[in-house]
């Protein structure tokens, strides 16, 4: 297998062992993060690994919660987990890069007809768990004092059957809370995908790794920015490009009408309906906006 690094063709003769979630939230985009990276699995029955056929990389399919402990102790050089798994593990591991998706937030939930009067509420109570390390620290830096109770899986069935007197657990959409009687009272903390390393790769795996991340990279940048190109009244010109700067300055073309030019540039979709709006009342006029496929800096 050969890879560019600073300029130099260099043979890399071992392999980044990837460790991924088998099934879950987290399994579906990571995948497909690495396909969009431009690497090929050589299957996808997900029984234990898959090797890239064109990239150094062997893909191993683990539960989540897991991920970590095999990081640290070099199983799998690097993995994708859920922020909240590295916190509440606490494995001795490098957080190298969020990887923006799989956001969710950690918050404490109680039955939906109690009174809530702030998190002073769960003093001398009982709070059912499965990131119970994650819940202590918050207690502790409020000074409150409250039993913990950990469970594994069916947080939200706690309360209703009188094992605490409410939750702490991942919150997506929050309908899982609502049918279980449940309400979200606090926001703990938020959570998201991010890429971990073992702390001791060596040199050659180093450089796989920095292969790995400037795809990742370039794969993000296209996600969050969107390729534009519209016609302008030259009079209006100055005005535009200061709406559009690009990745360094706009592009420029002159039409075959007399007066007016092509721009074409690259925007944050982020901002990308304000700056569409500001562009038609400074007469912008057949304005086209595509995807960013990949985008290298």
């Amino acid at each position: 297998m050969l890879l560019f690094g600073s300029g130099n063709i260099k043979k890399v003769m071992s392999k980044l062992k990837i460790a991924i979630q088998k099934s879950g939230r987290l399994s579906e985009k990571s995948l497909s993060l690495l396909a969009e990276s431009g690497i090929k699995l050589s299957n996808s029955d997900r029984k234990l690994k898959s090797e890239a056929s064109n990239f150094p990389i062997e893909v191993l399919f683990l539960r989540d919660d897991d991920i970590p402990q095999y990081v640290e102790e070099g199983v799998a050089d690097i993995g994708i987990v859920g922020e909240n798994e590295v916190w509440e593990k606490c494995k001795t591991v490098t957080e190298v890069r969020k990887l923006g998706f799989a956001q969710c937030r950690m918050s404490l939930a109680i039955p939906k007809d109690e009174y809530y009067d702030g998190p002073g509420y769960f003093q001398n109570k009982k709070i059912a768990t499965s990131y119970p390390r994650i819940l202590k620290r918050y207690l502790k830096d409020l000074q409150i004092e409250a039993q913990v109770e950990e469970i594994g899986g069916s947080v939200e069935i706690a309360p209703g059957i009188g094992l605490s007197h409410g939750i702490f657990d991942i919150v997506g959409t929050g309908s899982t809370l609502l049918m279980n009687g449940l309400k979200e009272v606090t926001v703990v903390t938020e959570s998201e995908a991010v890429l971990i390393s073992n702390i001791n790769l060596n040199k050659e795996k180093l450089l796989i790794l920095e292969q790995l991340l400037f795809r990742i990279k370039a794969v993000k940048n296209a996600g969050c920015n969107k390729y534009i190109l519209l016609n302008v009244p030259n009079n209006k010109l100055d005005q535009i490009i200061e709406l559009l700067p690009g990745m360094k300055s706009p592009t420029i073309l002159p039409l075959a009408l007399s007066g007016w030019s092509s721009i074409h540039s690259v925007i944050r979709e982020q901002a990308f309906w304000e700056i569409i709006a500001k562009l038609k009342e400074l007469g912008a006029e057949g304005i086209l906006v595509l995807d960013v496929e990949k985008m290298i800096i």
